[in-house]
């Protein structure tokens, strides 16, 4: 080997390591901080307020018996288990961020993963480009589909239910 060969080797060597320890001092950092708290206020999120586009044949084929309306989400797998979210007008926020309404300590959930709103009546689950994807009845989503009484959504480990009840 050539001499000039040893000593690109060697800086390559040196800058690996270097790499190496700022990554391990940003790991015990994020370790001992932990995640900032933030409190949730009543002052409306301005981006809450974007309605997405929906097909309306999809909303079409989504509407059910006018004399029940869905009441809960239920947490049916994963580590929250059992959890119960009464849904209201406010759209259900779902991820990792400490502002979601539900908040998933799982790896395979993006910091807003994805969001459950009513409109006129029907329910629907939103993908909000999450890296690993949601599924709604094991299949992929993408964008905003109807999420019917019933149909499970998958994001990580967890598996959310949307039941309904009456009125």
């Amino acid at each position: 080997m050539s001499e000039l060969t040893i000593v690109v080797l060697r800086i390559g060597f040196v800058i690996a390591l270097w790499v190496f320890v700022v990554v391990v001092l940003l790991v015990l950092r994020s370790d001992l901080f932990g995640t900032t708290v933030v409190t949730r206020g009543t002052k409306p999120d301005p981006r809450r307020e974007q309605r997405p586009s929906i097909d309306p044949a999809a909303a079409a084929a989504l509407r059910t018996d006018p004399a029940v309306t869905a009441t809960n989400l239920v947490v049916t797998a994963g580590p929250l288990r059992g959890t119960t979210l009464s849904l209201g007008a406010t759209p259900v926020l779902i991820g990792r961020a400490p502002e979601c309404t539900l908040v998933l300590d799982d790896d395979y959930a993006s910091n807003r993963h994805a969001r459950i709103f009513e409109r006129d009546g029907d329910w629907f689950v939103e993908d909000l480009g999450s890296t690993n994807g949601t599924l709604l009845s094991g299949r992929r989503i993408e964008g905003t589909v109807p999420f019917k009484s019933g149909a499970r959504i998958k994001i990580g480990r967890t598996e959310i239910e949307l039941r309904r009840g009456p009125r």
